[in-house]
């Protein structure tokens, strides 16, 4: 099957791109920090050799200026991630441009989960997410895409991941054209909203949907009856199950990725098949920031749920 990704640009009242087509390779790992720090460096270092030479040239700082990515920058993102032992969470925040909207992304959420701040919720994780814009893809193709992300998973001890389009934006500017994005929500199922900071904070051992490039590890996996129970239950056409190793496997629902376009087709079998299989551990989002409501993102989280 060949591609058919939309091309997406969303703009704000004063012209300018403020959301676009991407995609997006998420990992939420129910570990703390200091337990996955060296793997989670390990991911990025796979991230930047796969990118075109300095596409992350800038980083948030932690007095919340946006410094550049050269040398020196690197070496502090790397204290960052590796060496720096205190703290109850760690928050990294790498891009291309400050002011471009859709290109390559890292943001990294890791979290000391026996701190008391988190303790009393126990379902908190350490979150990691790759934004890419779609160009890479259609440059590389779908099979280097997804041998990149069976790499970079391979690297992290994750509960559930998944690669898949998406909706891309700053944080700050979601508001401006909320309308307009769950317009196209509302159109394209397959488009994921990335949400990795509310998301990570409580989404434990859940699954978050049924996603393109869906990755499943322990406790998860084991829950849902391991490898083999899962093969049977979307024993589809299209469909590949692979093992990562006993404990964790990816399931790829298609050569391409699929925003499925709800003017030209229902809901793929495979899409919904997996999310069949997922719904008793599926993870409903709630509103932590502006400008949706919880009841919203709900809706939108069972999207596929047709």
């Amino acid at each position: 099957m060949s591609h058919s990704l939309p091309v997406i640009r969303l703009m704000s009242e004063g012209g300018d791109v403020v959301v676009r087509d991407g995609l997006v390779l998420c990992f939420y790992m129910r570990h703390s920090h200091r337990d996955v720090a060296d793997r989670v460096w390990g991911a990025l270092e796979k991230y930047r050799r796969a990118i075109p030479p300095h596409a992350l040239g800038w980083y948030g700082s932690d007095d919340g200026d946006t410094l550049p990515l050269d040398e020196a920058g690197w070496a502090h993102i790397r204290h960052q991630i590796v060496e720096r032992p205190w703290g109850g969470e760690w928050i990294v925040e790498l891009t291309e441009l400050p002011d471009k909207v859709g290109g390559y992304h890292v943001d990294y959420d890791g979290r000391k989960l026996d701190e008391p701040l988190f303790s009393r919720d126990d379902s908190a994780t350490s979150g990691l997410c790759f934004s890419f814009p779609t160009e890479y893809l259609l440059t590389h193709g779908p099979e280097h895409f997804r041998a990149l992300a069976l790499d970079i998973a391979r690297e992290l001890p994750f509960s559930f991941g998944y690669a898949s389009p998406a909706l891309l934006s700053h944080p700050g500017v979601w508001f401006c054209v909320r309308q307009q994005v769950q317009e196209v929500l509302q159109r394209y199922l397959g488009l994921d909203l990335p949400r990795l900071g509310g998301t990570s904070r409580r989404m434990g051992t859940q699954a978050r949907g049924a996603y393109w490039l869906t990755f499943m590890g322990p406790p998860l996996l084991a829950q849902l009856g391991g490898r083999e129970a899962v093969e049977r239950q979307v024993d589809l056409p299209g469909v590949r199950v692979e093992p990562l190793d006993e404990e964790r496997i990816l399931v790829a629902l298609d050569e391409w990725p699929e925003a499925l376009d709800m003017e030209k087709q229902p809901v793929p079998l495979p899409y919904r098949e997996l999310e069949r299989v997922l719904e008793p551990f599926l993870y409903d989002e709630e509103a932590v920031w502006l400008p949706w409501e919880t009841g919203t993102l709900q809706r939108w989280g069972r999207r596929l749920r047709r």
